[in-house]
């Protein structure tokens, strides 16, 4: 597995590659199986031959044997060592076996069909792996830097937190980092999966390998290049190509006593037969040879990792990242998904639905007060309301005092009269809202909004505007009412995963009034709200209890203790989460919850395939083995069923979750381009 580390190292040279990989594995094993092919051939004509000696039709065999038993004695040596047995062994001694009997050409015919299936497989695994490896690509080997006045190239690896790092257009971005000039737009589908360009301006955050468009940025790294949101991604999808889905691990097992029994009944299918006079011994032999082959499990073993590793490479392309194939696995049989509300469900941040104001005119006047008063405080909703008068061209006045009323409001001097800003049950200790007022905020409260009111001493008597209300007790200025907004797509997400059969249930720590508004205006089936952190793994044990295998979807940092035990932890946000990475089962690279939807669908399509295949192997060695005894098929004839089954398993799952899924997103990019 590569290292983090060595992502950020200089790639080496075209020559040194062609010394350190013409002896590996992947350059060898193909030219093994041609020789292999071109000895067996070879041996046969040599054979037929009468001008050859008997000698070298032998050491044509030997050849042969050679080179098409090399990777698979090897690995049966290996897997002894660790005291099992594994389809390798059972393919080799059924190649030695012939050979004893005279049918060395057989036994070569199996080596060769055994080793070239093997070549197949390993070219459609890599075919998924090489959409991970691709991510490696996305890095530049170098950088422009801006040091003491100057620009310089530097490598990845000595690239400064203090660095200014200056970005063309068309270059990738080498570190995630924050813009400190220019403007542009981003290519940042690596990593968040979406395909439209994203604007970036001053202020905003970049993330390594998303590429630059047009425009010129200058960013500030906030992280090393081996600890980059790339960097971590690559780690994590390498990690979980590695780990296994629970039919996976069972498998195993059973793979484990499955050719010890196929040994164990070879071996007593050799002995028996010839001792009560059923069959001759070579014959006999020969027809062992053949079920010890037929019979071997090895397109049922491949089978599931086959699948499990092109889903894992289907969705890191989609912007969904699975820790492992046993995640996919969970996912496919989730019966409910507890979403948190915050940052999920909607966007987070609060903002300004309503203005209430006194009289009609008196909306701007409103405004401009509140953000005068709100402009010096910190707080989310004070930040809101300042945000909302820009964005309406309001002329903010300068405030002259200003203090806090802890719990209750703030008072503020703004162009010499006092204002004051804050909840109902404050204000009205002050001056009792006019009545209109006052049904305004039980119908915006009953709506789950949050509101504040604005008083304004000689607000009236002061007023430019053509007030009907003005009379010398009218002190209010209006309401304000605030709500955290919600995802224009929650509404739908929600409604197919109801088709899907999935239940929905809503954890927040927002009072139960504002949770069950949200809940009825989205269609969600359960929801606990008020819930402190510890208290919304108890919410999920509950969910677990009454619907089976939960998945909860948060930010990933105060949901971790839900993430965790959830039967599937969903972390969104992870572009700018690192917890986010470190908990969840699964990672929405974007701040999109279709995603999910996207991912239930892909595992749900993965284990379907794993079944097919599952099937299809089992059904070809019960088919291999009657036919062994029913009609008697030859030696080659069984080599090339058990090898070519083994080949259809994985190709089954590279075409149904990786080669069609990217067909379809070329196909789209196309049409939007």
């Amino acid at each position: 597995m590569t290292s983090t580390v060595g992502i950020v190292e200089k790639q080496p040279t075209a020559e040194a590659e062609e010394k350190t990989t013409w002896l590996s594995k992947d350059w060898l094993e193909p030219r093994l199986v041609a020789v292999t092919l071109a000895a067996l051939l070879l041996g046969i004509f040599v054979e037929q031959a009468a001008d050859f000696p008997a000698w070298v039709a032998g050491l044509l065999g030997l050849i042969a044997y050679v080179a098409g038993g090399f990777y698979g004695t090897q690995t049966a040596i290996e897997s002894l060592r660790e005291k099992t047995i594994d389809v390798d062994l059972l393919m080799v001694l059924a190649a030695l076996g012939a050979a004893v009997i005279g049918q060395w050409h057989e036994g070569a015919l199996l080596l060769f069909l055994f080793s070239l299936s093997n070549v197949l497989q390993d070219y459609a695994i890599n075919r998924s792996r090489t959409a991970i490896k691709s991510l490696f690509k996305l890095y530049p080997n170098e950088a422009n830097v801006r040091r003491n006045g100057q620009t310089i190239t530097v490598g990845l690896e000595d690239i400064r937190l203090d660095d200014e790092v200056l970005i063309k257009p068309g270059e990738r971005i080498p570190v995630d980092g924050t813009v400190i000039n220019g403007q542009s737009a981003l290519d940042e589908s690596p990593i968040t999966g979406e395909s439209m360009p994203v604007d970036k301006g001053v202020g905003d955050t970049v993330f390594a390998g998303t590429l630059n468009k047009q425009g010129i940025l200058d960013i500030r790294p906030t992280k090393a290049a081996e600890e980059t949101t790339l960097a971590r991604i690559i780690k994590m999808v390498e990690e979980a190509q590695d780990s296994k889905a629970p039919t996976e691990r069972f498998l195993d097992t059973f793979e484990q006593r499955y050719a010890m029994f196929i040994i164990v009944a070879t071996i007593l299918f050799i002995i028996i037969p010839p001792l009560l006079g059923l069959a001759d011994f070579e014959s006999n032999f020969y027809r062992a040879m053949v079920l010890m082959t037929v019979a071997s499990p090895c397109a049922l073993i491949i089978s599931v990792p086959a699948a499990f590793i092109s889903a894992i490479a289907a969705a890191a392309r989609g912007g969904v990242l699975f820790k492992g194939g046993a995640y996919i696995e969970s996912l496919a049989s989730v019966k409910a998904i507890a979403f948190d509300k915050t940052g999920t469900l909607t966007y987070g941040q609060p903002t300004v639905t309503d203005v209430t104001s006194c009289c009609e005119l008196c909306g701007d006047d409103l405004l401009a007060v509140a953000a005068a008063v709100e402009a010096r405080s910190e707080h989310p909703l004070a930040r809101a309301i300042v945000r909302y008068a820009e964005e309406q061209n309001v002329t903010v006045p300068e405030v002259e005092q200003f203090e806090a009323v802890p719990g209750q409001g703030i008072a503020a001097e703004v162009d010499g009269r006092t204002v004051h800003l804050g909840s109902l049950r404050y204000l009205e200790t002050l001056e009792p809202a006019p009545d209109h007022l006052q049904s305004e905020y039980e119908r915006l409260e009953s709506m789950g909004r949050t509101v504040i009111g604005v008083l304004r001493q000689d607000n009236c008597n002061n007023c430019s505007a053509d007030c009907e209300l003005k009379q010398d007790s009218c002190d209010w200025m209006g309401l304000i009412a605030m709500a955290d907004e919600v995802r224009p797509e929650a509404k739908q997400i929600i409604d197919d995963l109801h088709k899907q059969g999935v239940a929905v249930a809503m954890l927040t720590g927002d009072n139960e009034r504002v949770a069950k508004t949200l809940a009825a205006e989205l269609g969600i089936d359960r929801v606990h709200a008020g819930l402190m952190p510890d208290e919304k793994v108890e919410a999920v044990r509950d969910l677990q209890a009454t619907y089976g295998q939960v998945a909860m979807v948060g930010d990933g940092v105060n949901d971790a203790p839900a993430l965790a035990l959830a039967d599937i932890g969903i972390a969104m946000g992870a572009a700018g989460t690192d917890v986010a990475l470190e908990t969840a089962d699964i990672v929405l690279m974007a701040d999109r919850i279709e995603r999910i939807e996207f991912a239930i669908d892909l595992a749900k399509k993965a284990r379907r395939v794993v079944w097919q295949n599952i099937t299809f192997a089992i059904a070809v060695i019960i088919m291999l083995v009657l036919g062994t005894f029913l009609i008697q098929i030859p030696l080659p004839l069984g080599v090339l069923g058990h090898e070519g089954s083994t080949v259809i398993v994985v190709l089954n799952g590279l075409i149904a979750l990786l080669l069609l899924p990217e067909l379809k997103r070329r196909r789209e990019s196309a049409n939007a381009a």
